[in-house]
């Protein structure tokens, strides 16, 4: 029976994300999370392809993480009691950074993972810039101690520089490289000591030991002194800092995020794997530490707590297909959840039903019959769920932020090998256009074919191979043709348009004289100024349509802008004038002035905006000359600069991988259409 208080229970959970630069450890880290609070009983290798939350075949095959996905832990350090985990392995790659994104919105800690040997890498800035945008408090955590080459100073020296944290180590690694076995918790006065099958045996501080550590002790307890007026006080005050007085101090500090508790340890290993987990529940916060979410009622700000009697609001952040259906999973912040209950939604004016209610453990699932707030669970069967809508009761529709995704920025032309895959390959699409907001499909105005939007070339590699294995639909792939258009160069006046059919049976007559003219707003127009009624009105329509239909395609075979087109004066006949007559007599005329205008061909122009580190400017504007591109403004705030330029479409082919290479992956761009120039020779 659950004697504690609804208050204390949620003071026993905590929601957090292991978030990382690729290949920095995150998976495999997690799968011995799972492995020493007994959740898994067999350790799963990345480079067997059988790590837990690593489940499906495509994350399997190429050994990197692709989707986030959650488990459920528990631990109890020391004499406290049993707290619950939920833990998001999110990918490192930055293709997926809205993985990340919508993990970061609805957790309420992370344990951020280095590489003791690669030290802070370029997407470990990207991911902890997102956690700190989100005001989430972290752990750091320096894996691979175990690899040559490692050093756990330089990665405390990179978290200063590089990410402008303030790093508390709690300890002191014992040995490096070859020879790391164990850390000095300088927190609880202890030395730990590993064994090569993952076995740890703590003891308390000899004499000796004492008079060594003691110092560095001190030290720590000084650094976060400077962050927390009550440890403070007492220190200043000459009080014996005990161990609960430290833990309680560096507590709060990362709560308010004025400092990271830094660990050490090899997860590969097994070595250190214990140790975190008392931090995770010793310094990140559980959902009552955390800021009460405000949602919008009536138009009006409205504080929630995570109350479990309190109003329902819930945040659909992810959506799923695995093979029991749709999972949407949900973040609760308010209120309670249950089966059965109808809700409103932000998305659908109808509302939900809750038929289903599971948490989740990677790929699978256990159902359960409500969920309060603080859980993070899911919900089953919902087909057209959307990302970042809210849930809440009908009698008090509430809405939350919703999630933002970025900007799209590589596309390819997709086709259908067989025209009999159609259907599967648009279901395909649907499917993983609701999953991803990152991921997008359209259809090309001017050539009709699919185009798929994504973050870059991994992630449309890997949309287009899940539709191949997860739909069997044989699919090509292509970069997408680029826009033109052409403009006239000159005005042109009187020119004729002439059809005259007039020799036996039923004639063909219309002739017309037009008036062609650039026009700078890109806009096509047709203008009737005929006098007297020399061309019907119903002619007249014809001939705006053949006008219309001819500058579909200028000389250069592209469609035309920018041009004003005037009717000034035409002929009819009695018997053989037709709309047919003169929509064709108004497309030869078009035909006629444009050879005469001459016409300019125009390109699309993107409006780039571009964030890397200020040491990486000139290598940024260096490439964007190369490119045919201007910059515009440069803006630079702390060691971040935003770099606004302009490029031809035509010469932004693989833009995104190449900046990332250009600025080791420490940059990254949005780009949208600013309009059509003139294209430029080469």
């Amino acid at each position: 029976m659950n004697t504690h208080t609804p208050h204390q229970t949620l003071s026993l959970r905590r929601n957090l994300g292991i978030i990382a630069h690729i290949d920095a450890g995150k998976t495999t880290l997690t799968e011995r999370l799972l492995w020493k609070t007994g959740e898994i009983h067999r350790v799963g290798e990345v480079h067997d392809g059988a790590a837990t939350t690593d489940f499906s075949t495509i994350e399997r095959e190429r050994g990197i993480t692709i989707g986030a996905a959650a488990v459920q832990a528990h631990w109890a350090p020391r004499d406290e009691p049993i707290h619950h985990l939920t833990l998001i392995d999110t990918p490192g790659h930055i293709d997926f950074a809205i993985e990340v994104e919508r993990s970061l919105r609805v957790l309420d800690g992370a344990v951020a993972v280095f590489s003791a040997v690669d030290g802070v890498q370029p997407q470990s800035e990207s991911v902890w810039r997102q956690a700190r945008r989100h005001g989430v408090p972290l752990i750091a955590f320096v894996n691979k101690m175990d690899r040559t080459g490692a050093s756990f100073e330089r990665v405390l020296t990179q978290l200063r520089e590089k990410l402008r944290a303030t790093p508390w180590a709690l300890g002191v690694p014992v040995g490096t490289e070859s020879q790391f076995s164990g850390w000095v918790d300088l927190v609880d006065r202890s030395t730990v000591q590993w064994d090569d099958k993952g076995g740890a045996l703590r003891h308390a501080w000899t004499a000796d030991e004492a008079a060594q550590w003691l110092p560095q002790r001190e030290a720590l307890i000084e650094a976060v002194a400077d962050a927390d007026d009550v440890l403070a006080q007492a220190w200043l005050e000459g009080e014996a800092i005990d161990n609960a007085q430290l833990r309680a101090a560096i507590r709060r500090g990362a709560l308010a995020g004025a400092g990271v508790p830094v660990l050490a340890g090899s997860a590969f290993k097994s070595k250190g794997v214990e140790t975190l987990l008392d931090a995770v529940v010793d310094y990140l916060p559980s959902p009552v530490d955390r800021p009460a979410v405000v949602a919008t009622e009536n138009g009006t700000d409205v504080r929630l707590p995570p109350d479990p009697d309190g109003p329902l609001a819930a945040l659909l952040f992810k959506i799923t297909h695995q093979n029991h259906g749709a999972l949407s999973f949900v973040r609760v912040y308010s209120g309670t959840l249950k089966v059965g209950d109808a809700l409103a939604s932000s998305q659908h004016a109808h509302g939900r039903r809750v038929s289903r209610l599971v948490r989740v453990q990677a790929d699978q699932t256990h159902d359960i019959k409500q969920a309060v707030a603080g859980d993070i669970v899911a919900v089953l069967g919902w087909k057209d769920a959307v990302s970042g809508e809210t849930l809440s009761a009908p009698s008090r529709p509430l809405l939350l932020d919703t999630i933002q995704a970025q900007q799209a920025v590589l596309a390819w032309r997709l086709t259908a090998e067989k025209a009999s895959d159609l259907i599967r390959i648009s279901q395909g699409l649907a499917s993983l256009a609701q999953e991803d907001p990152s991921f997008r499909v359209e259809t090309d105005a001017d050539s009709g074919e699919t185009l798929i939007w994504g973050m870059g070339e991994l992630h449309l590699e890997v949309m287009v191979e899940r539709l191949r294995t997860e739909w069997g639909v044989n699919i090509r792939t292509g970069e997408p043709r680029v826009a033109y258009q052409e403009t006239p160069k000159r005005a042109v006046q009187r020119v004729e348009g002439k059809v005259a059919k007039q020799t036996g049976g039923q004639g063909q007559f219309a002739q017309v004289l037009i008036d062609l003219a650039p026009r700078e707003d890109g806009e096509v127009t047709f203008v009737d100024r005929t006098v007297g009624g020399a061309i019907p009105r119903g002619f007249v329509n014809a001939v705006e349509k053949g006008v219309r239909a001819a500058l579909g395609e200028g000389p250069l075979g592209h469609p035309v802008v920018g041009v004003e087109v005037t009717l000034v004066d035409g002929q009819t006949h009695v018997k053989d004038s037709s709309d047919m007559a003169f929509h064709r007599a108004g497309s030869e005329a078009v035909k006629a002035a444009l050879a005469q205008a001459d016409t300019q061909l125009l390109e699309p122009v993107m409006e780039i905006a571009i964030h890397a580190p200020s040491g990486n400017v000139g290598d940024v504007v260096g490439d964007l000359n190369r490119r045919s591109g201007r910059v515009a403004s440069i803006e630079d705030q702390d060691g971040q600069a935003e770099v606004l330029g302009y490029a031809p479409l035509a010469r932004l082919g693989g833009y995104t991988t190449s900046l990332r290479s250009l600025t080791q992956g420490r940059a990254s761009s949005d780009m949208r259409l600013n309009g059509y120039e003139a294209a430029q020779t080469a």
